[in-house]
């Protein structure tokens, strides 16, 4: 059964950002910041820290060097197998509004020089939720650098594996752990950084699986929500609960790294994996 199709012309090229107005409020401390302030502070609250969504090429362009990245795979888009009323629309819609063929854009280039391939889930398109075009993006772009010996970064936003797919999306969980298991047997590093929010299958499955997980802070990162658990629980849960912080202080989580230290942080990561110093 054919899960996904290649479009014939890939949209991604419009490229849009998530802050589109002149001025954004910090929904943390509300603080309002003008968005040519917010883009010198790569979209990071200056004066409480809150570390606003970023767009999947936002985070790229902030992330990898002028000019690298080389976008894979750009015409993947999904079908409606389960003819799931509405889907067809849901679909065109928010490739109308991001800019995008689907919810994560995959591709290599390099961190301060340092060669990666990676995957950047992008919030803006149905919530970053994963399908199988997703899946089928992740799983080969761990196998191109498993094959090349790269280093590979997924960087995860999403609410979860998408309803409208049902056990297809489900599928999804055990195909991207999969790859992973065929990246870690040819002994390539696998960077995840999960950034807010986290949730649902991406967080069950290859968002928590890295040899180094890394957390934007305050990102909200968990499988069900915070509101679920204390409904199901009945208990008041602790403060910051299924925060980058909560997770780092209880062993799910390698480091906590803001924005402006991340790309230096990965470069690093990446140099270390290589041996360091071979230039």
């Amino acid at each position: 059964m054919a899960l996904f199709r290649k479009t014939k012309y890939a949209t991604m090229n419009a490229r849009p950002s998530a802050q589109t107005d002149i001025a954004s409020k910090c929904p943390s401390c509300k603080t309002i910041h003008f968005k040519e302030d917010l883009e010198k502070n790569l979209y990071v609250c200056s004066d409480c820290g809150y570390h606003f969504t970023l767009t999947a090429w936002q985070r790229i362009g902030i992330t990898f060097d002028d000019n690298s990245f080389q976008e894979l795979d750009a015409r993947l888009t999904s079908l409606n197998v389960l003819e799931f009323p509405g889907y067809d629309e849901k679909l065109a819609r928010a490739q109308e509004n991001s800019g995008l063929v689907e919810a994560i854009i995959t591709g290599k280039g390099r961190i301060n020089g340092e060669p990666a391939y990676a995957g950047v889930l992008a919030p803006e398109f149905m919530l970053g939720s994963m399908g199988a075009v997703v899946g089928e993006k992740i799983a080969r772009l761990l196998d191109k650098a498993g094959s090349e010996g790269v280093g590979a970064i997924i960087f995860s936003a999403s609410g979860g594996a998408r309803m409208q797919e049902g056990i297809f999306a489900l599928f999804q969980m055990a195909k991207t752990s999969a790859a992973l298991s065929r990246l870690n047997d040819k002994g390539v590093l696998y960077i995840s950084v999960l950034t807010n929010p986290t949730t649902g299958g991406v967080s069950a499955s290859f968002a928590m699986l890295g040899d180094v997980n890394i957390g934007e802070p305050g990102a909200l990162i968990g499988f069900a929500g915070p509101r679920v658990i204390q409904q199901t629980i009945g208990q008041t849960l602790p403060e910051g609960f299924q925060r980058s912080e909560f997770l780092l202080e209880h062993g799910m989580l390698d480091m906590v790294v803001p924005r402006k230290e991340l790309k230096a942080t990965l470069a690093r990561l990446l140099r270390f994996h290589q041996g360091g110093g071979r230039r």
